[in-house]
């Protein structure tokens, strides 16, 4: 039994029909869902993966982007972004993962998908390759794509006191005028994450850019009142 085929079954076998619709609803999807929540979906899910080792980083990829194409419940394209994170599968955390992430961010376009892949595997990759990743989210900085622009504003969340300010700044000023909630929400998730090493910086910042209520609330949730 192929991969992709072990993962439908392992879901379908998790799942809890009455519970699809309202998922469904919360997350405003058009994709329909079964109805596997987080926790049965993970033991599910690694226990599949186990009994499917990839040999090889093209194989790999080949497997996600085939679970994320043919998905008919989000729960797979859950599974897709999963896979690309397993522990298994480290060292194929390369440059040439990028195409991949990329179609996932613009396709997946919410951020139930693209945050895990923003804070984790283009943060990853940007840590591993600052040569190549820092212009790269510059550039995605100025994308019309919201997703990528989402993309390049989160992708130092988990950098704490490795955060290259002028990246971090760079990166959100082409969205300060976007009046989309996902880009406010996310200058304000990112200003407050850097928060919690350089809060001054952040009032600093805040106070000289003049950003929206929303991302000022965020960015300054943590900071106690001066």
């Amino acid at each position: 039994m192929s991969l992709g085929k072990a993962v439908r079954e392992a879901l379908r076998e998790a799942a809890d029909p009455g519970k699809a619709a309202a998922m469904r609803a919360y997350m405003k999807s058009s994709m329909p869902f079964l109805g596997v929540q987080a926790v049965p979906r993970r033991a599910a899910l690694r226990q599949v993966f186990a009994d499917h080792r990839i040999a090889t980083a093209p194989e790999w990829r080949r497997a996600v982007l085939e679970l994320w194409r043919e998905a008919e419940y989000r729960e797979e394209r859950y599974a897709a972004v999963e896979l690309t994170g397993h522990r298994f599968y480290r060292e194929f955390q390369t440059l040439y993962t990028v195409p991949m992430y990329e179609e996932m961010i613009v396709t997946g376009a919410w951020w139930d998908l693209v945050d895990e892949l923003a804070t984790h595997r283009m943060g990853g990759l940007l840590a591993a390759f600052p040569d190549s990743m820092r212009p790269l989210m510059l550039e995605w900085a100025h994308d019309a794509d919201l997703w990528k622009r989402r993309t390049a504003i989160l992708c130092q969340n988990r950098f704490k006191g490795r955060t290259d300010t002028a990246l971090l700044y760079a990166c959100i000023e082409p969205s300060l005028s976007d009046n989309d909630f996902f880009a406010r929400k996310a200058i304000g998730w990112a200003l407050r994450e850097y928060a919690k090493v350089n809060p001054r910086e952040v009032v600093r910042y805040v106070r000289a850019k003049g950003i929206s209520g929303l991302s000022r609330r965020e960015a300054l949730k943590n900071v106690p009142a001066s």
